[in-house]
């Protein structure tokens, strides 16, 4: 019996055999030529029986990779499977930030033995990391990485490099302090082989170093690397002491997170739920959303029964109802998810603000113009009625228009509020212009028609 993972193109496959005959060091070997993500997801394919034995088998180096690649309840599992002592020495050996998340997703009631379990001076960092608030640099960053004093020489700081570099996360830069341990330059390892043996740091070093602040949001954190390609982020405190460092693959954790929080508000699905929530749970994060949404479309029922009479009169108009709020809807979307997306990776101005606006009004009266006619001309050729095509083509164009400015209108005033812009979300725009297309539509038909019963 084999256990298969396929990803992408490349398989990974174990023999199951040698779990249950316990071939610890075959299995070992043959793990070698792959990646920890490899690893982690050959755990996650594994049956519960399998998994048990497949961790009792692992190296501790497989399975310090195993906690740090692995999250939420794969991770739990594994954490609260080992005995205390054996869990604490794996801590050990890990990266502090990713013992920071790990213990995060744990009862409150097992972090404290852990840590009194723990190497004192590697718990004492990870105390540390746990004193910031959750979502900052401060809580991100780890201890493990190598810095070097300005006075020391080339041969010094190679001589460090080749000590430290199993214990540091990066060693593609080195980042120098002063004697006071503050931040003052950083060395790459290009300069480190370039120059000459007997030359001093600070006469090679890159002065102006770009630092993040210990209690600055991890989003904050992302951008900062995305926008100057770093590997690594310094982080200091008020002093400008260097703390620790945020290197990329967390940035792009975190990138990732914002992002499903992002989805999770545009779409007013809750946060936090995913394929394991609980139906229960998943239904009171949701149901908030929907009960508003619910109260306001009963308004838009209210709207058209104030319409009747029109309704009764024109019943055609009924075909192009839900065109009219379903387009409306589609377009206040679209807007919504640029303007979104703009505002999550631009520090927008008062003037950019301004050319957004305009370009997406311009963008909604060319859609409007566009939809509008197409409309008109099938509502005339479907029904043969003049009237009818001005109606459905006028009110889809002014629509449309307010569609797409109120996608874009209302992240915008959220964002000078102060607000997650992304908590406009996309059922909310779609109810609030159905809401405007109906009133536009209906009160439309009932102007025009109203007005050709008058001349006629």
């Amino acid at each position: 019996m084999r256990g298969d993972i396929v990803d992408d193109k490349k398989t990974i496959a174990i023999d199951i055999d040698w779990l249950h005959k316990r071939r610890k060091k075959r299995l070992n070997t043959f793990l070698e030529e792959y990646q920890p993500y490899d690893v982690a997801h050959l755990y996650t394919e594994l049956s519960v029986e399998h998994r048990h034995l497949f961790v009792e088998l692992l190296d501790d180096r497989y399975l310090v990779l195993l906690l740090q690649e692995l999250s939420g309840e794969s991770r739990l599992e594994i954490t609260l499977k080992l005995p205390l002592k054996k869990t604490a020495q794996l801590l050990n050996k890990m990266d502090n930030d990713d013992v920071v998340t790990l213990l995060s997703e744990l009862p409150s009631n097992q972090i404290q033995p852990l840590l009194r379990k723990m190497n004192q001076k590697e718990a004492k960092h990870v105390r540390d990391l746990l004193a910031y608030k959750p979502e900052t640099a401060g809580r991100l960053m780890t201890n493990r990485f190598i810095w070097i004093k300005k006075e020391a020489t080339v041969i010094q700081t190679v001589e460090k490099m080749k000590t430290y570099a199993p214990y540091s996360e990066t060693i593609n830069y080195l980042y120098v302090v002063d004697s006071e341990n503050k931040l003052v330059g950083v060395v790459s390892h290009r300069d480190l082989i370039l120059a000459e043996a007997s030359e001093v740091i600070e006469d090679i070093m890159f002065n102006r170093v770009i630092s993040v602040h210990e209690d600055d949001d991890q989003e904050h954190v992302a951008r900062q690397i995305e926008k100057y390609d770093f590997i690594a982020m310094p982080v200091t405190n008020d002093d400008g002491v260097l703390l620790g460092i945020i290197t990329i693959d967390d940035a792009l954790d975190i990138v990732i997170q914002e992002a499903n929080e992002d989805i999770e508000k545009l779409s007013a699905s809750g946060k936090d739920i995913t394929f394991s929530t609980k139906s229960t749970a998943a239904t009171i994060k949701r149901l908030p959303w929907l009960i508003l949404l619910l109260l306001i479309g009963i308004f838009s029922g209210n709207i058209i029964s104030h319409f009747e009479t029109t309704l009764h009169q024109v019943v055609a108009l009924a075909y192009f109802m839900p065109m009219i709020a379903g387009m409306t809807g589609n377009t206040g979307t679209q807007s919504l998810a640029v303007t979104v997306r703009g505002l999550s990776t631009h520090h927008l101005k008062q003037s950019d603000i301004w050319k957004l606006i305009r370009r997406e009004l311009t963008v909604g009266i060319l859609i409007g113009l566009v939809c509008g006619c197409l409309i008109a001309g099938i509502a005339f050729v479907w029904q043969g009625s003049v009237i009818l095509g001005a109606v459905v083509g006028i009110s889809l164009f002014f629509t449309l228009i307010i569609g797409t400015v109120a996608g874009t209108v209302i992240p915008i005033i959220l964002y000078k509020c102060n607000i997650d812009p992304a908590v406009a979300s996309g059922p909310l725009i779609t109810t609030l212009n159905d809401i405007f297309s109906l009133l536009i539509y209906f009160g439309l038909a009932t102007f025009i028609y109203g007005l050709s019963s008058s001349i006629m």
